[in-house]
């Protein structure tokens, strides 16, 4: 067979690609009268061979490989800096919670007194204060996006965790200012899709969750943290830990919803306890409001 190798070089030296080596690979397993060695796995070019990048021995490597093919790419198109945005995959969007109201006002009208449909009655009280959350972390985004180059501070690009609920709501409020914006999604047992808002070229998947909350944190201007469960918690008080222990520099860290989050967190009982210093407690500040958050955000980074 002849190895007629593309005119492609890689950038810099005179060294055909990899990419060249495996189309000629293929061509040879493809032969009729290719050999049992050459149909072996042994035979495989390393970086072809499924069976072993995917097995245990080869896991440093992965992990190499999902740090580095994101870290290229933002790289790539001049990524610097980034607002997180963190918040539960479960929180509605307003026109969702608008949608169920309708058709459970319809549904009581024939069972008033249904106790099911009563109970679905007090879950969307729930659900419309969660909505609000929906909606201020989409005009945040908005207000990042369309302020961060034109008052005194550095380009930022929102980035979240490429989901639903939060998620969503910051890509879409992005890309409501016709700005890009980053999503991390991760491979989970149940099925976890990318919100339609993310800017394509940014939308990233991946295995390792250590990896993916690196990523969160590279290149990190400020992190917002929207009401959410166990993940959300996570991310938080990793991040909390980190910046405690001198391991990333000190940025604004917001804790959006006083009202949930003082039912769910209690700091001052830490400090009581000895378990956190008082200092610790300047680590984050509570808000309410996106147009509140941008400007502790705005502030930090023209300082």
């Amino acid at each position: 067979m002849s190895k007629n190798f593309s005119k492609r070089r890689q950038p810099g030296h005179l060294f055909t690609t990899a990419a060249d080596a495996l189309k000629i690979a293929k061509l040879e397993e493809q032969q009729e009268m290719a050999s049992a060695q050459m149909k072996s796995s042994a035979y495989q070019l390393a970086f072809a061979d499924m069976d072993f990048l995917l097995s245990d021995d080869l896991r440093p490597v992965r992990l190499q490989l999902e740090l580095s093919k994101v870290e290229l790419v933002l790289k790539k198109h001049n990524i610097e800096h980034t607002v997180v945005i963190f918040g539960s995959a479960r929180t509605p969007s307003p026109e969702m919670v608008e949608v169920a109201e309708k058709q459970l006002q319809i549904e009581l009208v024939l069972a008033p007194q249904n106790p099911q449909l009563l109970r679905q009655q007090k879950d969307l009280k729930i659900q419309r204060q969660q909505a609000s959350y929906y909606s201020q972390a989409r005009l945040l985004a908005k207000l990042v996006t369309e302020r961060s180059s034109c008052e005194g501070c550095p380009k930022l690009h929102v980035i979240t965790g490429g989901g639903p609920g939060i998620m969503e709501a910051a890509n879409r409020g992005a890309a409501d200012a016709g700005g890009e914006s980053i999503g991390l999604n991760i491979v989970l047992p149940h099925e976890q899709s990318p919100n339609p808002y993310i800017t394509p070229k940014f939308c990233f998947q991946f295995h390792y969750f250590a990896i993916r909350k690196m990523h969160f944190l590279l290149r990190a201007r400020a992190l917002v943290v929207f009401p959410g469960g166990f993940g959300t918690l996570d991310e938080l008080f990793e991040t909390l830990t980190l910046i405690q222990t001198g391991k990333v520099e000190p940025m604004p860290i917001l804790i959006f919803g006083r009202e949930f989050w003082g039912k769910v967190l209690n700091f001052d009982h830490l400090v009581e306890q000895g378990m956190i210093n008082a200092s610790d407690l300047k680590l984050f500040q509570f808000v309410d409001d996106a147009q509140e958050a941008w400007e502790l955000i705005r502030a930090s980074l023209q300082e």
